[in-house]
This record gives structure tokens, sequence and C-alpha cells, in this order.
């Protein structure tokens, strides 16, 4: 039997540095959904986002990647920010949980610049996916068909531009969720 939304768990995988909106609202969509939510980072304690050109909110960690287990989780979400994306692409914990939520084909969102960790993790390969302009050439290099659109849904993975596209991704990542992704 499916599980209802109020009995699923999503991890947000980030660190310092992340897109505080590309954060915030997807985490807010979720809890309004009713799924329970709970940021994973590199290390416990505090981290803080990036806003507006600035170091943004701090915000607490509820739990360090090495104690992360995938399987406890039924969607990951995967804000940007520069610096918090290449920061996590960059470790092998974090690389290792998105490789193995995607091969267990539960939905994984990711905006921004956090395609950069899928790169990474091998899983974009023969896949159609968007992100922020920049990573066009990194994706394509990855084997992947990159696409200007405000969200693109290919397999279990939800890629998204931007801040200005978070109604559209945060719908789709949604729907994602309540339909198993494999309708895309």
């Amino acid at each position: 039997m499916e599980k209802q939304l109020s009995e699923k768990k999503a991890a947000v995988l980030l660190t310092n540095g992340f897109e505080q909106s590309e954060f915030e609202v997807p985490v807010e969509a979720l809890r309004e959904a009713g799924i329970i939510v709970e940021v994973i980072s590199i290390k416990k304690g505090i981290i803080k986002g990036w806003k507006d050109g600035n170091w943004g909110d701090e915000f607490i960690v509820d739990l360090e990647i090495e104690k992360a287990i995938t399987t406890d989780y039924d969607v990951l979400l995967l804000p940007g920010g520069v610096i918090n994306s290449d920061k996590l692409r960059a470790h092998e914990s974090a690389v290792k949980f998105v490789t193995n939520f995607y091969e267990q084909g539960k939905p994984i969102a990711a905006i921004c610049h956090a395609p950069w960790i899928l790169i990474n993790a091998g899983i974009v390969k023969g896949k159609r996916l968007t992100s922020y302009p920049s990573l066009k050439v990194d994706l394509i290099n990855a084997g992947a068909e990159w696409v200007d659109e405000e969200v693109v849904a290919t397999d279990n993975l939800i890629t998204s531009r931007n801040p200005k596209d978070l109604p559209t991704f945060c719908a789709k990542m949604i729907e994602g969720i309540n339909n198993g992704m494999h309708v895309f």
C-alpha cells in the first residue's frame, strides 16, 4: 500500500552557501503537503544560507551525512547555490548519498547549481535536465541533454533553473512524490 504524504519523509542535503530561497520555498511546500523534513549536512551544527549576494540566515542541521541512511527517506531535495553545490559535489559521503537515492528510484529534486552533484554522482548520462545556465556545458559533457526550461522531470530526477522557477519546481516535486516519479 502506498504511503500517504503525511507518512513520508524528505531529506534536504546542503551545506554553507546554499541559495536560501531554494531551501526555504521547497521545504515550506513539502511541509504544507504533510511531509516530514530533515536537514542533512556535512557536519552537525549550524549552516548559513546565501541570500541576495550576501550571507543569509542560519539554520540547524538535523543530521550529519555520515549518519544519514537513504532508506529512511522518500524524497531528496538539493537546493542550489554555487558554494553549497561545489562543496557537496566534492564530498564523498554526500555524492554516495545522492547515488544511493537514485539507485533506489526515489525522487531527487535539484535546482540551480545542484545538478553539479548529480554529475559527480554519475547519474546524468542520457537524461534530459535543466539547471542554471552556467552548468549547461558541464551537464552536456557528462552526457546529459540540457534544455532551457522552467522544470524538467526525467525518471526520478526533477531539475529546475533558478529561484524564479520555484513555484513550478515545487509543484512538480510534490506531483512526483504523489505519483512515484515514473509517470514522467
